[in-house]
């Protein structure tokens, strides 16, 4: 989870940087769009890999899902992260509706990933002895 928490404040700062290059007309590093788009995808591959290995872990340890919100966290998070990434593949100066919404999904996935911190450290407690 702490990778996913770093891959998201490196794109914060990252697509902050890329935004004022384009709001003050200034050109912005090569190397930063593919960076940005790089963290991005490490991002979707380790939130899927924590998808899958809670999803594991729950059902090996508990025998089925849905014992707290996690669940419900963990799926928005997931349902976030790839909405925010199809769209940031969209972005395009005839498609600026997708810029809005990678934004958009990116501001209440902070949320999410509140939520789903929140309600992971209660899950982790049930696993300690």
């Amino acid at each position: 989870m702490g990778l996913s928490l770093l891959a998201y404040l490196l794109l914060t700062v990252t697509g902050w940087q890329m935004f004022q290059a384009r709001t003050n007309f200034h050109p912005r590093p090569s190397w930063l769009h593919l960076l940005h788009y790089s963290i991005g995808g490490s991002m979707v591959l380790l939130v899927l890999l924590l998808l899958a290995i809670g999803v594991v872990g729950t059902l090996g340890h508990f025998g089925s899902l849905g014992h707290s919100q996690h669940l419900t966290a963990g799926l928005i998070v997931v349902a976030l992260t790839l909405i925010s990434a199809v769209s940031a593949t969209l972005i395009s100066p005839k498609r600026q509706w997708a810029r809005s919404l990678h934004v958009g999904a990116n501001a209440v996935l902070f949320l999410g990933f509140l939520w789903v911190s929140l309600t992971g450290w209660v899950v982790v407690q049930k696993y300690l002895p």
